[in-house]
């Protein structure tokens, strides 16, 4: 595992494979990163579903509402919902959608991130300035290139488990 500089800004999520560390962007996504720590905190984020997971784009989860695979597990509408928390700002920046960044999934409206969040798997620059980027997976990606592709995946894949490493 990489070496956590900031265990209060750092996201272990544990996957079928093995751990996956995220260097969460604090400086870059304040709001973001907060919310994302406050439903770790919550276990809201433990065995939710990649709903929607594209080959050579990115791996998106974070439905804590309907992804689910333990409580409340509903494929037919597995993407479509959030937390009970309200959405969120953008916070766009110049940072780029690079492989392993962890881009705020949201509709067309610009400030509805919520829960939802994706993985990319390669450099997508054509999502720079319009979906707000919040962390950098610094190891662990091996895991993240594992992960049952579909839209949605057959046998989705599911966060075990995701922590804030200060609680780790």
């Amino acid at each position: 595992m990489a070496e956590i500089k900031d265990p209060e800004n750092t996201i272990i999520i544990e996957l079928k494979d093995g751990p996956v560390v995220v260097e969460l962007l604090a400086d870059v996504a304040p709001q973001h990163v907060a919310r994302m720590k406050e439903l770790a905190r919550a276990g809201k984020y433990d065995n939710v579903a990649f709903h929607r997971v594209i080959d050579g784009f990115m791996a998106q989860t974070g439905d804590v509402e309907h992804a689910n695979m333990e409580k409340g597990w509903n494929p037919g509408r597995a993407g479509t919902g959030g937390s009970d928390l309200p959405d969120l700002p953008a916070e766009f920046s110049r940072i780029p959608h690079a492989r392993g960044t962890l881009g705020a999934a949201r509709s067309q409206n610009p400030n509805s991130a919520n829960s939802q969040f994706f993985i990319n798997f390669k450099d997508n620059d054509f999502l720079n300035g319009q979906y707000t980027v919040y962390g950098q997976v610094i190891s662990g990606m091996e895991h993240v290139d594992k992960i049952a592709r579909g839209e949605p995946p057959a046998s989705p894949d599911r966060m075990i488990s995701v922590k804030v490493a200060a609680d780790a």
